[in-house]
């Protein structure tokens, strides 16, 4: 009897490690051994190589779990006829397919799970090793099963599962409420183009380069912006962009009769359809911060500026010397009002007719 029972739980325990360390591989995060494995830790290096290639770790536990299962089984069988005869042969077997399911499935896959990076990392280099061991056998399995797992490896994480995580953890108190709106922010970078984030042209400040920094002193003194566009002889005709503190230190040297043009800058022409993050790495890499936009037709449609792309991200930004903080809602109520005078005006031609 003490035989049966060492048996018994032997094939229990080992089905149950196998049933264990397949749950806690299967869930322990990737993002979590990645950033484990930058530690240098050989556990957390071998547990990495076995989850970005879990075929031959996972046929390696198979094996392991069946030839407990069904081997054991066999055995403790064998084992069971001698001790009990065939009387108790169908009562014992039930009793010991429940212990089965019990303790060497369901209990050791709930613990695998619940704590499932300490368990897997414990387990990674004895499973490398015997992977190892099983090469010829789990070579074999490869072969044969090859056609039914083939396919696309899918992404570690995707932007709907970051957002997500940075829900979760604002929820959770891992992180303030203004790390998770930016974070969330960052992906609206891709989804929205110059045309949405520009100061349209309707409401531009800007001056003429023909005109002396005298005949337009009056101008510059009271432009809220620290860049300003300067035109030729419409506003489609952009010849460059001038720095106010520029303006205001040659005005302070006495230069009243020299020409805005020749204290501009070249300015950078952007499409409409650029989208915001490629925008806002053109701006860095080039140390510029403003961009003219033109439509298809290379019209001014705008002026786009790198703080426009950052207010994406942190909100809108607004300094001491901003008496209007939102341009682009001004141009929107502009354009409003502009549609509502000429229906009003068709509406009233009708009316004549």
């Amino acid at each position: 009897m003490l035989q049966l029972i060492l048996v018994v739980i032997f094939v229990i325990s080992g089905s149950a490690l196998c049933s264990g360390m397949e749950a806690s591989l299967f869930s322990v995060s990737t993002l979590k051994i990645r950033q484990l494995a930058q530690s240098k830790n050989p556990s957390a290096i071998a547990l990495l190589a076995i989850r970005e290639n879990m075929n031959r770790p996972i046929a390696t536990i198979v094996i392991l779990n069946n030839v407990f299962n069904i081997v054991g089984s066999i055995i403790t069988g064998n084992i069971a006829r001698t001790v009990l005869g065939d009387t108790w042969l169908g009562v014992f077997s039930g009793v010991l397919t429940f212990l089965i399911i019990i303790f060497a499935e369901i209990v050791p896959k709930t613990i695998g799970e619940r704590f499932a990076e300490p368990i897997a990392l414990l387990v990674a280099i004895p499973i490398a090793a015997l992977t190892f061991i099983f090469t010829p056998l789990v070579w074999v399995l490869e072969n044969i099963t090859a056609p039914f797992t083939k396919g696309k490896k899918q992404p570690t994480t995707n932007k709907a599962e970051i957002m997500l995580l940075a829900d979760i953890a604002h929820q959770e108190g891992i992180i303030e409420p203004d790390e998770a709106q930016m974070i969330q922010r960052v992906f609206q970078l891709n989804e929205l183009t110059a045309a949405d984030l520009m100061t349209p042209r309707t409401i531009l400040t800007y001056l003429r380069g023909n005109l002396t920094l005298a005949e337009v002193k009056t101008d510059i003194i009271a432009s809220q912006h620290t860049r300003i566009i300067v035109i030729n002889e419409t506003i489609d005709e952009v010849i460059g962009v001038a720095l106010k503190q520029n303006l205001l230190t040659a005005m302070v040297e006495g230069r009243n009769t020299q020409k805005i043009a020749t204290l501009t800058r070249k300015v950078r022409f952007v499409p409409e359809t650029i989208r915001a993050d490629r925008l806002l790495r053109n701006f860095l890499e080039a140390r510029e911060h403003l961009a003219v936009v033109v439509d298809e037709y290379g019209n001014v449609s705008g002026v786009i500026t790198l703080e426009d792309v950052l207010e994406v991200i942190t909100g809108e930004i607004v300094d001491e010397t901003d008496k209007t903080i939102d341009l682009q809602a001004i141009a929107r109520k502009k354009r409003e009002k502009m549609l509502q005078s000429m229906r009003f005006a068709y509406r009233s031609l009708e009316n004549k007719q």
